[in-house]
């Protein structure tokens, strides 16, 4: 899969990209977890999440924040992280501007990011957050949240209880009614260590209810060996 260098807020920015079929396609950025904790681009949620969406016929990145691997500039606590979606998501469209849809998607650090951005983004229409630090980090920007969305959680979480997890469920469905769907997968830490594939059947089978488009057919790229 391609790899593509665009501006970001700092300087260059380095992701991997794969452009669906056709130039209506539905578009996704999906966003990995901590800068500071070892998450990068290739750590194996955030593959796994990127070519779920790939296989359900997206044109979808995934790329380093500012300051990880080859992306330039330094740390910024979030909100220079968030710029970055944001000149991510631009570039998206910018070569992609017929796009039938726009979601996003994060793991971890990278969730609360997603939400974020989510607010600031009218056009995106559909999010998957992956282990979101409710409890870590404040969540009450969503007020109300914009989208429906799928939150994925695992109940052996030793970071974040699925107990708060559940509670920032509860609040956004109360909010307008939206269709938020919540999946606890049974056993599963943090990093969802031997229940990746039950990870990716949540992911693509919300895909398959929610995006009227035909599965993709494009090859994976060599499956990245970080365990971040």
């Amino acid at each position: 899969m391609p790899e593509v260098n665009f501006n970001g807020p700092e300087g260059r920015l380095e992701g991997r990209f794969q452009q669906g079929k056709s130039p209506t396609a539905p578009i996704a950025v999906v966003l990995h977890p901590h800068p500071q904790h070892g998450g990068n681009m290739n750590n194996k949620i955030t593959y796994a999440v990127y070519h779920c969406f790939v296989q359900h016929g997206f044109s979808v990145m995934r790329f380093n924040y500012r300051g990880v691997g080859r992306s330039q500039g330094q740390y910024d606590s979030g909100h220079g992280e968030l710029a970055d979606a944001a000149a991510a998501l631009d570039w998206l469209q910018s070569q992609l501007s017929d796009a039938s849809d726009c979601w996003v998607a994060g793991f971890s650090f990278g969730a609360w990011i997603s939400m974020q951005l989510l607010m600031r983004r009218p056009e995106i229409n559909g999010f998957i957050a992956v282990a979101p630090p409710a409890g870590l980090y404040d969540f009450t920007f969503l007020a109300p949240c914009p989208s429906a969305g799928l939150l994925i959680h695992g109940d052996k979480d030793e970071h974040v209880s699925h107990e708060e997890v559940e509670k920032l469920v509860e609040k956004l469905i109360a909010q307008r009614g939206l269709d938020i769907k919540y999946r606890l997968i049974r056993g599963a830490n943090h990093f969802f260590e031997d229940k990746l594939e039950e990870l990716t059947k949540s992911v693509s089978e919300h895909l398959s209810a929610n995006v009227d488009y035909a599965p993709g057919d494009m090859p994976m790229d060599t499956p990245p060996q970080s365990e971040d």
